[in-house]
């Protein structure tokens, strides 16, 4: 399987989570440089392979899909996890490059992956996108773009669940709410708005990567066939869509 942005947050749950069960993983970075990645995991017993990845570039992302498949000997599971808010800007103060950008980086980057994977996925296959709660309930201040962009989501795993149905290949999407340990919610979420959105989870607290790993876990699964087009509420109860 590879997981975009696989190094850090709910992408490197994943990961762990995967790798752990036994499966073969190969992750891709940006930020991050792959190598520390791929050397910090293995110090913690986990094994997995690590490419660089600007998952915004489509020849990068077609030489790097091809390249981790190869060394994994095949691909059965890709997870675009790539992506982020970038920065907070009301509508009216928007720039058309902050818009575009955060367009690019959610969207057009998993639609590079996706067409990328297709070349290799076969009959059971599975895409799996980590879209986001802000694509259901508008986001908070300031995240339209990013609001707009998971939204989008939604409408590109029902397309293309239909289109990948009749070669076995399912296509589903993880809407999280509040997920902590991540590098999202330490850099755009103050612990004050944390504690505000916990008050108001059913459930009493905010979620981690191991909960949207879990989740992931059940759309990889082979007796998981019958289950494509779906995008996944995962938020404590907070919110129904």
């Amino acid at each position: 399987m590879i997981v975009t942005g696989g190094g850090v947050g709910i992408g490197l749950g994943i990961t762990r989570r995967f790798a752990r069960a036994g499966a073969r993983v190969a992750i891709t970075t940006h930020s991050r440089p792959a190598r520390g990645v791929v050397e910090a995991l293995a110090a913690d017993g986990i094994e997995v392979i690590g490419a660089q990845l600007d998952a915004r570039d489509s020849a990068e992302v077609d030489r790097v899909v091809d390249d981790l498949t190869a060394q994994l000997g095949g691909l059965d599971v890709l997870v675009n996890n790539a992506g982020g808010l970038i920065a907070r800007h009301p509508i009216a103060q928007m720039s058309d490059e902050h818009w575009h950008q955060v367009m690019t980086l959610n969207v057009t980057s998993v639609f590079y992956a996706s067409r990328a994977a297709l070349r290799h996925l076969g009959d059971g296959g599975r895409i799996l996108t980590i879209s986001s709660l802000a694509g259901k309930n508008g986001g908070g201040n300031g995240s339209a773009a990013y609001a707009t962009a998971k939204s989008a989501l939604d409408g590109f795993t029902r397309a293309l669940a239909k289109e990948a149905a009749p070669a076995g290949i399912t296509v589903n999407a993880i809407a999280p709410g509040l997920i902590l340990d991540t590098p999202f919610h330490e850099t755009f979420t103050p612990p004050e708005a944390q504690q505000h959105t916990i008050d108001g989870i059913p459930v009493g607290r905010a979620g981690y990567p191991d909960d949207v790993a879990a989740a992931a876990e059940f759309y990889a699964r082979a007796d998981s066939g019958f289950t494509t087009g779906t995008s996944l509420d995962l938020n404590g109860g907070a919110f129904f869509s």
